[in-house]
């Protein structure tokens, strides 16, 4: 029987194969593989997942739902359901406990809640081999755009700081119950080696970030007032009249720096 969806808990189930089938092949999951699924739902893509699988974890929330997923993933392998907020889920001891190098994560995100959830999926990029969510399309938009664009911004520069995002195909309102009122997409993140990623205080990061962009259309100079001067942003060979926009990831990086 299918479940009523929650408003409360933003849930739109997939139900159409056809993206289930292509969102499956983009992960490629592996016999062995240590896949962790946040928002399983009815079980669209657990299912398919479990059965290359053989085992996984699914992270819900919703007690309702529970039951029913985990009698129907006993036909096909072993789940094992977290009942928990996945903000709340430490994935690095996750990892560990399950005994695996790095984890698998997927899942059809929750639109309201989706940027905490990358937020706190990134803190943790150590113990994670690859991400595979389904998203608001304007929010992948977001994730990948590049310098310059009009929707650069936050979220485009701590992804991409600590993960190569790669916006791989779009779904449309159409292939859940209840349809949303915008296009989704699906978006791969592989975090960087470490050595890729950023050396550097990551709360300082983090604050030039969101200072930078907190007034779009104001310079570097007014916006990171308090945090970097306009000499050293300067002497940075940044120029202290250009909008956080035009500034590539790595650059937050050596203003966090001289802070």
């Amino acid at each position: 029987m299918n479940a009523r969806p929650k408003k409360s808990f933003g849930q739109h189930f997939l139900h159409e194969k056809r993206y289930v089938d292509r969102i499956v092949s983009s992960i490629a999951p592996k016999d062995g593989d240590t896949v962790v699924e946040i928002g399983p739902g009815e079980g669209a893509m657990t299912l398919p997942l479990l059965a290359v699988a053989k085992k996984m974890t699914a992270i819900e929330l919703d007690t309702d739902l529970i039951p029913g997923l985990q009698a129907r993933a006993d036909a096909v392998g072993e789940l094992r359901i977290v009942h928990s907020d996945v903000l709340k889920v430490d994935f690095t001891a996750l990892a560990r406990e399950l005994g695996a190098e790095r984890l698998r994560v997927a899942g059809n995100l929750p639109y309201y809640i989706s940027s905490p959830i990358l937020f706190h999926c990134v803190e943790h990029a150590s113990a994670i081999q690859d991400m595979h969510f389904m998203l608001q399309k304007e929010v992948v938009d977001r994730m990948a755009a590049e310098p310059g664009s009009k929707v650069y911004g936050r979220l485009s520069v701590m992804l991409q700081l600590a993960c190569k995002v790669t916006p791989l195909f779009t779904v449309p309102p159409g292939a859940f119950r209840p349809p949303p009122k915008v296009d989704s997409a699906v978006v791969r993140l592989v975090p960087l080696p470490p050595e890729q990623r950023p050396q550097g205080d990551p709360a300082k990061i983090h604050a030039v970030v969101k200072a930078a962009f907190a007034m779009r259309r104001k310079t570097l100079s007014n916006t990171l007032k308090g945090l970097v001067g306009e000499a050293t942003i300067r002497e940075l060979g940044i120029d202290p009249r250009a909008r956080a926009e035009t500034l590539a990831p790595g650059e937050f990086v050596r203003l966090a720096n001289a802070m």
